[in-house]
């Protein structure tokens, strides 16, 4: 059987956020939007906290069972492309949970090769909310 490509990643050190922060506030979701500015950054709330519909795509799950979405308008744009959370120093979007904490999450991409994207593309569509 072959195994798929993930189609989100996290890096150990947003791995290492995730987990201080549910450890201070409980289970964590992640939703990345289209918008401009901060609106394109990955935003980490209290799951549940961000009401997930029919138009938003389950990417993934990341630091072990974080669920991770996407708006399917940007993942129609994003289909082809790896979307790994990263977390840098600096002060992102006031909604996201490691605002207080000094780091900011942010998306570092890669292009799926052809032949990652023949497999994903055979594979299905993924999950959707609502």
């Amino acid at each position: 059987m072959v195994s798929l490509p993930a189609r989100i990643l996290s890096t150990p050190q947003a791995d290492a956020l995730i987990t201080r922060l549910t450890a201070l506030h409980g289970p964590l979701m992640f939703h990345q939007s289209g918008g401009c500015c901060d609106g394109s950054a990955p935003m980490c709330f209290l799951r549940g906290e961000f009401r997930v519909g029919a138009q938003d795509v389950l990417l993934g799950r990341i630091a072990g069972d974080v669920p991770v979405w996407i708006g399917a308008a940007q993942f129609d744009y994003w289909r082809h492309t790896q979307v790994i959370i990263d977390v840098v120093p600096g002060r992102g979007a006031g909604m996201s949970l490691e605002s207080p904490e000094g780091l900011r999450f942010l998306v570092r991409s890669r292009l799926f090769s052809d032949s990652e994207s023949a497999l994903l593309e055979a594979a299905g569509e993924p999950a959707r909310g609502g």
